[in-house]
């Protein structure tokens, strides 16, 4: 059984940091794509990041500099370390697996339950 387990959410006021972790079981984490995709009351789920088994990250324009995507396969976990953290990066924050290296939420079939980040003005 495949399970995904976001941890790390929480309020922080604007400017402050976060780190995220997801923990994977039940999958060949190693040589899974594994993205952050957010979503926010009313809008749609969107990309944050990914890694692939390589390590090769892509990030979507709206955290390029602000926000950091690792993995560390030995604990078959993925971290997203955000800095400066706005107000219209609130979010539940969802990770996800995939055997594709994508940026595509629907090429991804594991998902974890989510965890909420609440930035404050």
């Amino acid at each position: 059984q495949v399970q995904l387990v976001e941890s790390g959410g929480g309020l922080v006021q604007a400017g402050g940091s976060l780190r995220l972790s997801c923990a994977a079981s039940g999958l060949p984490f190693s040589i899974y794509t594994v993205a952050w995709f957010r979503q926010a009351p009313g809008k749609e789920r969107d990309f944050v990041t990914a890694i692939g088994w390589s390590g090769k990250t892509v990030y979507a324009d709206s955290v390029k500099g602000r926000f950091a995507i690792s993995r560390d396969n030995a604990k078959n976990t993925v971290y997203l370390q955000m800095n400066s953290l706005k107000p219209e990066d609130t979010a539940v924050y969802y990770c996800a697996a995939s055997s594709v290296a994508t940026m595509d939420s629907a090429q991804y079939g594991f998902w974890g339950q989510g965890t909420q980040v609440t930035v404050s003005s």
